[in-house]
């Protein structure tokens, strides 16, 4: 269910109310009573927790470092990448279908 922020146009009191959507819109405001609540456009509030997920999340052995390789050592990865593995794209052997 979202949540829906409200601003009352005569006394300025706000709030937010989760709702359905299919629930009819706020009229009456909680601090003064009049029907004078008008319904707020924000942003979309989430939150992102945890490690999140990196290029090195999944990967292990030689693979497990591949952006490094490719930032000390470059001129390596391409000139080998070229002939075996150019076609598709992955840029350094790391899709397996390259090895």
């Amino acid at each position: 269910m979202p949540i829906y922020e409200y601003q009352c146009g005569d006394c300025g009191h706000g709030l937010e109310s989760l709702q359905k959507l299919s629930d009819p819109p706020l009229t009456d405001c909680p601090e003064c009573g009049k029907p004078k609540l008008q319904k707020q456009i924000s942003a979309a509030g989430f939150r992102l927790s945890g490690g999140g997920w990196y290029e090195t999340d999944f990967k292990s052995g030689s693979k497990r470092n591949v952006a490094e390789k490719d930032a000390s050592g470059g001129s390596s990865g391409g000139s080998s990448g070229g002939s075996s593995g150019g076609g598709h794209g992955c840029g350094g052997g790391g899709c397996g279908s390259c090895s």
